[in-house]
């Protein structure tokens, strides 16, 4: 009996033999395993934290930029002695608007820093404008003429591109000379208030329309409701008004140069060279010419004022709530010089 036993030892020693030497490969596949593993999770966090840094670095870069574009820092100097003698330039370009490039809040600060710098020896304003808001034009006008007697050594000249309009040639008639292209577009100093009637309209589809007012003129000129001779009149003598305004700013620029007729403040426009002959415009040039040749003083340095990052992101991404209120009364609620 004791004879099997060691019998049955000696035959299952080899072959748990096997097994043993298995053991160590085995370890060392699961080690080999885990340090991959290791690695690999290792490496993915150095490039977590590089991605990390990028942004970040790209954050801050676009902070700094929104920052020096709001505040609208200014690294190369603009100081006369910095500049040197000079022509200042100041665009005036699209509808003259309380929310545009045009707006008073937008040129006004550009005409104070143009006059402030000691280097500036005239200001010539180049102005593409079909017109627009009798208010904005006339802040602007009110600004020129204020710094011309504050500087009454430096002039002001515009620059007529395509078009000086209405509310673009209300600003003009405030400069010592106005200079344009023989193929410009010059005049149209009238002032206008249009909307839409649907009265008609809501009748032949059965729309009755329900306005409740506290106050009897409270819908003036509501698009939905039949036009009373009340206020169409009251409509009319405003506009009359507003017109008077333009045409005293027009003779009192112009002076004598103006050779008026029945059709000068009547709305109409003509081409640059008619305009010369009207008196509406001193004779022809371009900013470089004027710079050159009236003012003296050829290097030209452009004082408007660009949009920056945050105005672009903030039209992008939101819109005024006053902005919103206002058109929802129909452009026939406000006065026009266009």
């Amino acid at each position: 009996m004791s004879d099997n036993t060691f019998g049955e030892s000696k035959e299952t020693t080899p072959a748990a033999a096997p097994a043993a030497a298995a053991a160590p490969t085995m370890g060392n596949w699961e080690r080999d395993t885990l340090e991959k593993l290791v690695f690999a999770t290792v490496r993915e966090q150095r490039a977590t934290r590089r991605w990390g840094i990028f942004f970040k670095m790209t954050f801050l870069g676009l902070a700094f930029f929104g920052l020096w574009a709001f505040f609208d820092f200014d690294f190369t100097g603009s100081d006369g002695e910095a500049l040197g003698r000079h022509t200042a330039l100041i665009e005036i370009e699209g509808s003259i608007e309380s929310d545009g490039s045009g707006s008073a809040d937008v040129v006004i600060p550009s005409l104070n820093k143009a006059f402030a710098d000691a280097g500036s020896v005239a200001v010539v304003l180049r102005i593409n404008s079909p017109g627009g808001s009798p208010v904005q034009a006339g802040n602007i006008v009110d600004e020129i003429l204020r710094l011309k007697q504050a500087y009454p050594n430096k002039p002001v000249y515009v620059v007529v591109d395509e078009i000086c309009a209405s509310g673009g040639y209300y600003i003009a008639a405030a400069a010592d000379k106005i200079f344009v292209n023989k193929a410009s577009i010059v005049g149209s100093v009238g002032v206008l208030m249009d909307g839409f009637g649907f009265t008609g309209t809501m009748e032949k589809l059965g729309v009755e329309r329900r306005l409740l007012t506290a106050g009897e003129n409270k819908g003036f000129l509501d698009p939905f409701s039949p036009q009373s001779d009340k206020h169409k009149a009251h409509a009319q003598a405003m506009l009359n008004e507003i017109h008077q305004q333009f045409i005293s700013v027009v003779r009192t620029g112009r002076g004598k140069r103006l050779k008026e007729t029945p059709e000068t403040f009547s709305g109409l426009f003509w081409s640059g060279a008619k305009a010369v002959e009207m008196g509406l415009a001193d004779g022809f040039g371009t900013v470089e010419t004027t710079a050159r040749d009236v003012v003296k003083a050829e290097d030209i340095v452009d004082y408007t004022a660009h949009e920056g990052l945050p105005e672009r992101v903030l039209k992008k991404f939101g819109a005024s709530v006053g902005a919103g209120m206002v058109n929802t009364l129909g452009p026939s609620a406000r006065p026009a010089l266009r």
